[in-house]
């Protein structure tokens, strides 16, 4: 299939990972202006020249085309220099005013169940769940705190093999750590009679935990539960979510989507009255 140009708003944007072709990856979601989900992996996006490092909320136009290697019927490969913006990113004022039009496009799946059956009938594999409630977040030792010494070598590949990027690309690029934590939400949807718990990997999540890190020190588990464990959930708290292309049965919450919550329209509180 040959390539083309798509309106992508964009929606998600995962904590990147090592990488040896790419030194650095993360994965990129959107929508479509019908609703459409867009997988764009993998994305060196640290290393994006700044003119063309788009963000979320922001509509662009970019040419894609179907990934190679990869069977999730939703991703594409990005042509990074193709990447234009079609303005700034959808402001937040006005109870999201300006988002909640493209977001009510997209499917909403009431439960996570319901997303999976959805992968074994018809090989779905992003989709957006709206829970009912947030039992907890928990907070656990990564596995390894630091990168492996592959892991450490791909990450330094760029100063070796230059081309895509300059010398400042190349010193931002030793920048990069690795979370020394795992975030799993455990939470329940309506009607169903089961807690899940999946992981959160949300570019923002990991931006939040090192800004409380250097603001708190050893005291950042309060305000970064604060706003993931309280304030979130008070909102109309939905996971992006997506599946890990090596195991196509396993999911990840890869973005955070928090509309303020509305009001029941005037037919809702009548009907509940009535009842």
């Amino acid at each position: 299939m040959a390539s083309f140009e798509q309106d992508i708003l964009i929606l998600c944007k995962t904590y990147p990972s090592p990488s040896g072709k790419y030194v650095e990856t993360s994965c990129v979601a959107g929508t479509d202006s019908n609703g459409k989900l867009i997988r764009l992996y993998p994305v060196p996006f640290r290393l994006i020249d700044g003119a063309q490092q788009f963000r979320k909320w922001q509509w662009v136009r970019a040419r894609i085309d179907r990934a190679i290697g990869d069977r999730r019927p939703e991703s594409h490969k990005l042509f990074v220099d193709t990447v234009k913006f079609n303005g700034p990113p959808l402001s937040a004022a006005n109870e999201w005013q300006a988002r909640r039009a493209p977001l009510g496009m997209v499917k909403v799946f009431s439960d996570f169940a319901a997303l999976d059956a959805d992968r074994i009938a018809y090989g779905t594999t992003l989709g957006l769940v709206r829970p009912s409630c947030v039992r907890a977040l928990e907070v656990s030792a990564a596995a390894r705190p630091d990168w492996t010494d592959d892991e450490r070598a791909k990450l330094l590949q760029s100063q070796r093999q230059g081309g895509l990027f300059d010398d400042s690309d190349a010193k931002a690029l030793t920048m990069l750590r690795k979370l020394p934590y795992d975030f799993h939400y455990h939470y329940e949807c309506e009607g169903a009679h089961q807690t899940y718990k999946h992981k959160i990997v949300d570019w923002e999540a990991g931006a939040l935990f090192w800004n409380c890190l250097r603001r708190h020190g050893n005291a950042w588990q309060e305000p970064f539960r604060q706003k993931l464990e309280v304030e979130l959930p008070t909102a109309d708290l939905m996971f992006l979510m997506g599946t890990i292309h090596r195991f196509p049965d396993q999911w990840l919450i890869v973005s955070l989507i928090y509309p303020p919550r509305q009001p029941p329209s005037q037919s809702d509180q009548q009907l509940t009255l009535s009842l």
